[in-house]
């Protein structure tokens, strides 16, 4: 269950952080940002920043355990 809620806490980060750094025109280097075209909408993503920000809130969880 824990990492259910880990993955979407990472999604949301990543698309928080993804959002505010593409929309300024750059890929930020090592966080690889890139667009995103899913049907008619386009979203920024970024698999390294969604993969750390899920073993950080699944890390946070576990300690509270």
């Amino acid at each position: 269950m824990e990492m259910i809620k880990a993955v979407t806490l990472g999604a949301i980060l990543t698309a928080t952080i993804a959002l505010v750094i593409g929309s300024q025109g750059t890929s930020a280097g090592p966080l690889a940002i890139h667009l995103v075209p899913v049907a008619q909408a386009k979203f920024y993503w970024s698999w390294p920043i969604f993969l750390s920000g899920s073993g950080l809130s699944w890390g946070i969880m576990m300690l509270q355990r």
